[in-house]
């Protein structure tokens, strides 16, 4: 027995698997997996809006300027890792500037899981939805190739390559929708990933801010000392 006739047994199961399956249950796949990916947007993006300060700038002036108590008075009962960062730093303050970097680095990992949350599914489905669309295609095709099959058999060619044309077609809707599952998707995930690292930014300049006005007035201190 050669090689391709101990194959056709697997082959032909799988064909009659892949046959069966169709095309139709991966769009609808798609379908829920972008539906599941809107409200990761939508809620990622409300996440953001909450936990984002803006404008730091009046913030860090009155850090650099030794105005501790005024710069948690300003960012209130803000949430994010700009006002954590205003919290905890001027907390620590008194252990000096090197403890207060130490404390800025450790609340920017900390805080920096939950801004992340989520995110991982977006870049899954953007970098595999096109994958999924594609393998939805395959399934069509194989589909539409084995309808022409048995036409062929019943001699029926003129219909069978209507019919695999038609299968073709139904099958590229599938890559067609994996894409436009997939654009969107990589393209908030790039956006989400650019506002974290510009959130990330200020707090290390809040951070900077605050380690800055510490190590003046140590300098200050020891100028004193040594007059």
């Amino acid at each position: 027995m050669n090689q391709t006739a101990m194959n056709e047994p697997i082959i032909d199961l799988f064909a009659r698997i892949f046959e069966t399956l169709g095309t139709g249950w991966v769009i609808w796949l798609l379908i829920l997996l972008s539906i599941a990916s809107m409200a990761v947007m939508l809620e990622r993006f409300i996440y953001y809006r909450r936990n984002s300060m803006g404008n730091i700038d009046a913030v860090s002036d009155q850090l650099m300027m030794g105005d501790l108590e005024g710069a948690v008075r300003a960012v209130g009962g803000r949430r994010g890792l700009e006002a954590e960062v205003v919290r905890l730093g001027v907390k620590g303050a008194a252990r000096g500037a090197e403890a207060v970097e130490e404390i800025v680095r450790a609340t920017i990992a900390r805080e920096r899981i939950k801004y992340e949350h989520y995110l991982a599914y977006l870049g899954t489905l953007g970098n595999n939805a096109p994958f999924i669309g594609l393998f939805g295609t395959v399934l069509g095709i194989i589909k539409a190739f084995a309808a022409l099959a048995i036409n062929a058999k019943l001699g029926a060619v003129t219909g069978g390559a209507t019919n695999i044309m038609a299968g073709i077609s139904e099958a590229l809707v599938a890559t067609a929708l994996g894409l436009m599952v997939a654009i969107p998707a990589v393209a908030v995930y790039n956006g989400f990933g650019r506002w974290l690292k510009t959130i990330i930014a200020r707090s290390e300049v809040i951070g900077y801010a605050l380690a800055s006005h510490l190590k003046t007035v140590v300098a200050e201190v020891d100028s004193g000392k040594r007059r």
